[in-house]
């Protein structure tokens, strides 16, 4: 049997991921840091499967780490380890910056001496959660694999580190290791403080109380899949005979503006524009109330315009495509956070 360590458990890629791999009869480890209220509430498929182990670590506690992949390097012979743990909020590392790196860049880079020390180095396979935000002032567009990096915040300076760090460990310590540069994806699991979950719960408040929803930047374009989809790709890049990095998107881009009136479109709340920069509004054409307005505290102090995925390499290498439509995406999210929604 296979095993895998997944840190980041308890969030939405690790939950699906765990999901992923239990259904593919691994032996799945969910490494959490520790919490007095554990709010585990997205391991609720996994947490009673009996192949499903949640242990406590932290990314800043490199003895733990150790301990942890040489406990389960003694019972099995392949264990792939996902890392996926992460502060991984943009705006928070503006403020944060130094637990961003600690966490971000040097927890990469703890994982990797751990293995790299290892008398069982050659049992591991290494995956590394890269992300867009690496692009940052993006240099092309689409970005691909070779698209130079152009971080504009702590948190992508963080994730170029760890990027570079695993490519390192791969060339000089032999180590089967590999980065997924993955862009925006999204779900009914995504935390509440990421834009497109305040859109979908905010929608949900409006509809109760019409209370507002503030945003920051509505022009900013994305490209939005789905995190279902996108843990898929994690697992495919680990079963290729030879660590490679690889670029997963949509390649198609929307706006937060585009979000916003898809998911207005779907709940059937007809909507005008009105107003520039930050006195625009969105308004309720019906009753005149104001259903989005800008807040600048919102805005990133350097942001980032428009990320697009080249994701030919992934199509093309490990037979990558996603599933869900934006629109679909949307949907999905409405539907976990609306409630009736037709």
């Amino acid at each position: 049997m296979k095993a895998a360590l997944i840190t980041g458990v308890t969030g939405q890629d690790g939950s699906y991921l765990a999901e992923l791999l239990l259904a593919k009869n691994y032996s799945v480890y969910g490494m959490a840091r520790y919490c007095s209220e554990r709010k585990h509430e997205r391991l609720t498929a996994v947490k009673d499967h009996p192949e499903f182990n949640l242990v406590e670590g932290d990314l800043t506690d490199a003895s733990r780490i150790s301990s942890i992949l040489n406990s389960i390097a003694e019972i099995y012979d392949v264990i792939e380890v996902y890392n996926l743990g992460a502060q991984s909020h943009v705006k928070l590392s503006f403020d944060q910056p130094e637990y961003t790196a600690n966490v971000d860049a040097l927890g990469t880079l703890r994982i990797l001496e751990a293995i790299r020390n290892s008398k069982y180095k050659l049992k591991f396979r290494f995956y590394q959660a890269g992300t867009s935000e690496m692009f940052g002032k993006v240099q092309e567009t689409p970005q691909s694999e070779t698209t130079p990096f152009y971080p504009r915040s702590p948190y992508g300076v963080s994730k170029v580190f760890a990027y570079w760090i695993t490519k390192n460990y791969r060339e000089a310590h032999g180590i089967y290791a590999c980065n997924g540069i993955l862009f925006n994806h999204e779900s009914e699991r995504r935390g509440p403080e990421f834009v497109t979950r305040k859109i979908t719960l905010g929608l949900d408040q409006w509809i109760k109380t019409r209370a507002p929803i503030e945003l920051g930047n509505l022009d900013a374009k994305r490209d939005w899949g789905h995190a279902a989809d996108y843990v898929e790709a994690m697992w495919l890049m680990l079963q290729l005979n030879e660590p490679e990095d690889f670029v997963i998107g949509t390649g198609q881009t929307h706006s937060i503006r585009e979000f916003i009136e898809t998911a207005l479109n779907l709940v059937n709340v007809p909507s005008r524009w009105e107003g520039t920069g930050i006195e625009e509004k969105c308004i309720c054409t019906t009753s005149d109330q104001v259903i989005i307005q800008v807040n600048p505290e919102f805005y990133r102090p350097a942001e980032v315009d428009v990320l697009i995925a080249n994701s030919t390499k992934a199509y093309e290498h490990l037979n990558w495509r996603p599933t869900i439509s934006f629109r679909e995406l949307v949907f999905k999210m409405l539907k976990n956070d609306i409630h009736p929604i037709n």
